[in-house]
């Protein structure tokens, strides 16, 4: 028995000593394929192998489409109140202080200008990082604001959307910011000025319901989940089955809710096309 006993200690390595490897290193997508993260990066954040376009941040947004990472941030210390006093499990003002600790935002929305292909432009970017990119009153008043901020300086406007739907911590008042954006982008139209809008994985609820559907270009990228409520809500509201991947952005284009899927490498080439032709623009060439 005495080959089942241990006589002396140390033999193995402690727990606590032993190292691992260093995490984020390897990124594995949901088919399965294995991408250096290094090499994720430079590829867009999108897995070279099957296409997956891995969900990022207003921070890698902005890098893509503004020209040498430059541009101005509006009202970048905006952040929300809690006029309704929402309590559930946890205080509001506390999931917002814990959100911004953890994420280093504000809140679920950034706006900036800056220059994309040489040219001004005013992007409104959404963090899903941020409570689920929860559409509050900031998100709604930033991205008003940002729509005034296009307006006043006759600038294209591009929202890239990326929720979860309306916050109900705010309950009505989060969903009074879908008449004001609507508002505001109708204003922008009237005058003229071109709204593009980017739905990315998962574009849903309210989100969906107001700005989101309301650019004179609609782009997709590829494999987004773009709907208003989730699909199990669907099928038990029509009582129907559903066919598969009828969510996806792929599926939007098909029935005409997209003009068309763009990926996110050809994203700053195309929304600057898109905007040289329809305003006319004179494009230098080499």
């Amino acid at each position: 028995m005495a080959w089942f006993k241990r006589d002396k200690k140390g033999i193995t390595t402690p727990t606590e000593a032993k190292k691992d490897t260093p995490k984020g290193l390897w990124y594995k997508s949901p088919t399965g394929k294995i991408i250096d993260t290094d090499q994720l990066k430079n590829n867009f954040y999108v897995s070279p192998e099957d296409g997956y376009h891995v969900r990022i941040g207003s921070n890698e947004y902005f890098e893509i489409l503004f020209d040498h990472n430059e541009y101005e941030e509006l009202d970048a210390t905006m952040v929300s109140k809690d006029p309704l006093k929402f309590e559930d499990t946890k205080k509001y003002t506390d999931r917002v202080e814990a959100a911004q600790k953890k994420t280093g935002l504000k809140d679920a929305v950034r706006t900036a200008v800056g220059k994309s292909g040489g040219h001004d432009l005013v992007v409104a970017c959404m963090d899903f990082a941020f409570i689920g990119g929860s559409m509050g009153s900031v998100v709604g008043e930033k991205i008003a604001r940002a729509a005034d901020h296009s307006l006043q300086n006759n600038i294209p406007f591009m929202i890239i959307s990326k929720s979860g739907g309306a916050r109900m911590m705010e309950a009505a008042l989060s969903l009074m910011q879908l008449a004001k954006t609507s508002a505001k982008l109708a204003q922008l139209s009237d005058a003229g000025i071109p709204y593009i809008s980017l739905c990315t994985d998962p574009t849903t609820g309210g989100t969906t319901a107001s700005f989101a559907m309301l650019g004179d270009i609609n782009i997709g990228e590829p494999g987004a989940l773009i709907a208003f409520a989730g699909p199990r809500v669907v099928r038990d509201t029509t009582g129907k089955e559903l066919p598969d991947g009828f969510q996806t952005a792929e599926f939007l284009l098909e029935k005409g809710f997209l003009d068309f899927i763009c990926p996110r490498h050809e994203l700053k080439e195309k929304v600057n096309l898109y905007l040289n032709l329809i305003l006319n623009r004179k494009v230098e060439v080499a």
